[in-house]
C-alpha cells in the first residue's frame, strides 16, 4: 500500500527551500526546516484567528508531548512500537518536554476539527524529530509515521483532552502561588494598619467604625478561601483522563492492555496523580469538569475585581476623595492634567477580570455546544481555561507587587473622619439611647457639628464613659453593654 504521507527531497521556491509533502487532499510545500508538516500546515492557513498559536501556553505544549511520550511506552511494551521508532519518539518527546522546539507549535487556539489540528501538529514535530534522531531527513514518514507510530493506539479525541487536563494541571501550582502570594500580602497589610481607626460603610454611607487592618484582612481571607478550593478541587476534577478511549471512547484500534497502562506511563512521567476514566465514553463526550474548574476562575476574577474596585475608592483623590489609603505611583495619569496620577494597576486588574468572566461564559456556550460522543468546540474551551489561567496569575502577581506591596496608610486623615462621622452614633447607641442618638445624628447632619462636640454640649455623657466608648478596641469588636433602664 502506498504511504499517503510521504516525504520527497528538499525543493526550492519563492520563500525557500521547502520539501514536499502529500496528504489526502494532495501535496504542499512546507518549509524545510520546519519539524511541523503538511496538516500543521493546512490548519495555519484556515484557522488565522486569534493569533495566539499552541506555543504561547508552555504547559499545554509540555503535555502533549507526555500524551505521546506514554502512549509510546504503552505501545513498545505491549510490542506494537519497535524500539527504534519507540526510542526515537520518546527521545524527541523528551525535548519538547524539556522547553524544545516550542516554535513549532504554530497552530491557532482556536480551530475547527475538535483539536484535530493540535495533535497532528504534535504528531508531525515529534515525527521530524525523531526521524532526525534516526539519521533521515525531515518528512520522510516511511521510517517514522505521524500517524501510525506517534499517534497508534490514539485519537484526537482521547490524546487532546487528556493534555489539556494535564496541561492544567502542571500550570495549576503556580496560579495557587500568585493567589497564595497575594492573599499574603493582603494579611501582612492587615497587621501593619491593625492600629488604623476608620470608617465603615455600607452602600457608600457612613457605617460604624473599624480598623483598615479588618479591612485588608478580609481581602486576605476572600482570597485564602479561594486557594483552598483551587487546592483542593482543581486536580480532583482534572486527574481522571480518558486516554485509551480512542475515537469514542470504545477504545477502538487500541490493545485492550493499552488504557491502564498508557495512564500508568503518563501518571509516571508526569508526575501528576493521574487516573483512567471509568466510562470512556462519557469522559469523550463530557465539559462539565472544565466547566467548573471555569467557574472558580471566574469567581476568584470577581474577588479580585471588587477588591480592586475598594482600593481604588479608598485612594480616591487626594483632595476630593476618601484618601484613607495611598497606592504607589506607577505613571503619570493624564496628558493634560498635571500632577495627576490614576490607580492604573487595580484599573488593569479589573480589566483582567472582565476577560475572564466574560471566558467563563464562552467556555460555557462551548461546553453545551457538543453533540453525541465528541465535543467540537474543545479547542476554545482549551484557550479560554489556559487564558483565565494565565491572565489571573499574571494580574495577581502585578497587584501584589506593584500595588499592594507599597500601599500605605493616612491614618491620621482616617481617625478625624471616624471622629466628624455621622456612623458614630452606633457606637454609642447603647449608651444614649436610639431616640437620642437618632436626634444627635440629625442635628450633626443640619449643623454640620462634631457628634461628639453635640454629647458634649447637652452632657449626655460623662468624659469617662465617652472616652471607654469610643475606645478604638471597643469600636471595632463585641462587646456587651449593659442595656440602659
Amino acid at each position: 500500500m502506498k504511504n499517503t504521507l510521504s516525504g520527497k527531497n528538499e525543493t526550492s521556491n519563492n520563500s525557500g527551500k521547502s520539501r514536499e509533502e502529500r496528504d489526502l487532499l494532495g501535496a504542499r510545500n512546507v518549509p524545510a526546516d520546519a519539524y511541523y508538516g503538511i496538516q500543521t500546515m493546512r490548519a495555519m492557513e484556515n484557522f488565522r484567528l486569534t493569533d495566539v498559536p499552541l506555543s504561547h501556553y508552555p504547559p499545554l505544549v509540555s503535555a502533549l508531548a507526555m500524551v505521546k511520550q506514554a502512549a509510546a511506552e504503552a505501545n513498545h511494551h505491549l510490542d506494537h512500537l519497535p524500539s527504534t521508532r519507540f526510542k526515537a519518539i520518546s527521545m524527541a518527546c523528551q525535548a519538547i518536554i524539556n522547553g524544545q522546539h516550542n516554535d513549532q507549535f504554530v497552530v491557532d487556539m482556536i480551530q475547527g476539527g475538535a483539536g484535530t489540528s493540535t495533535n497532528m501538529n504534535a504528531n508531525e514535530v515529534i515525527a521530524n524529530l525523531g526521524l532526525e534522531l534516526l539519521g533521515h531527513a525531515k518528512g520522510e514518514y516511511q521510517h517514522l509515521h505521524p500517524n501510525n507510530d506517534v499517534n497508534m493506539a490514539q485519537s484526537t479525541n482521547d490524546a487532546y483532552p487528556t493534555a489539556i487536563r494535564l496541561g492544567l494541571l502542571l500550570g495549576h501550582d503556580i496560579l495557587l502561588d500568585s493567589l497564595a502570594a497575594l492573599s499574603s500580602a493582603f494579611a501582612a497589610k492587615g497587621q501593619e494598619f491593625a492600629k488604623v481607626l476608620k470608617m465603615g460603610r455600607t452602600q457608600l454611607q457612613d457605617a460604624v467604625p473599624m480598623t483598615l487592618g479588618q479591612e485588608f484582612q478580609a481581602f486576605a481571607t476572600t482570597l485564602n478561601e479561594d486557594l483552598s478550593r483551587l487546592t483542593q478541587q482543581v486536580p480532583a476534577l482534572l486527574c481522571e483522563v480518558n486516554l485509551g478511549g480512542t475515537a469514542i471512547g470504545t477504545g477502538i484500534n487500541a490493545d485492550p492492555r493499552y488504557q491502564q497502562l498508557a495512564v500508568e506511563r503518563l501518571t509516571a512521567i508526569s508526575g501528576q496523580p493521574l487516573k483512567p476514566a471509568q466510562d470512556l465514553i462519557e469522559a469523550t463526550s463530557d465539559m462539565g469538569d472544565f466547566v467548573l474548574i471555569s467557574g472558580m476562575l471566574k469567581r476568584v476574577a470577581v474577588k479580585l475585581s471588587k477588591i480592586c474596585n475598594d482600593l481604588r475608592l479608598l485612594s480616591s483623590g487626594p483632595r476630593t476623595g476618601f484618601n484613607e489609603i495611598n497606592l504607589p505611583a506607577r505613571q503619570p495619569g493624564s496628558s493634560i492634567m498635571p500632577g495627576k496620577v490614576n490607580p492604573v494597576i487595580p484599573e488593569a486588574v479589573n480589566q483582567v477580570a472582565f476577560e475572564v468572566i466574560g471566558n467563563d461564559l464562552a467556555l460555557t456556550l462551548a461546553a453545551e455546544g457538543g453533540q453525541l460522543q465528541l465535543n467540537a468546540m474543545e479547542p476554545l474551551i482549551t484557550y479560554k481555561l489556559f487564558d483565565s489561567v494565565r491572565l489571573l496569575t499574571r494580574a495577581m502577581d502585578m497587584l501584589r507587587e506593584y500595588c499592594v506591596d507599597g500601599i500605605t496608610a493616612n491614618e491620621a486623615h482616617c481617625r478625624a473622619q471616624v471622629e466628624h462621622s455621622i456612623g458614630l452614633v452606633t457606637a454609642l447607641n447603647p449608651y444614649i439611647g436610639y431616640d437620642n442618638a437618632t436626634r444627635i445624628a440629625q442635628q450633626a447632619l443640619a449643623t454640620n457639628a462634631g457628634v461628639l462636640e453635640l454629647l458634649r454640649n447637652e452632657d449626655l455623657l460623662d468624659e469617662d464613659t465617652l472616652a471607654d466608648a469610643l475606645h478604638p478596641d471597643n469600636m471595632t469588636a463585641p462587646r456587651l453593654v449593659t442595656p440602659l433602664s
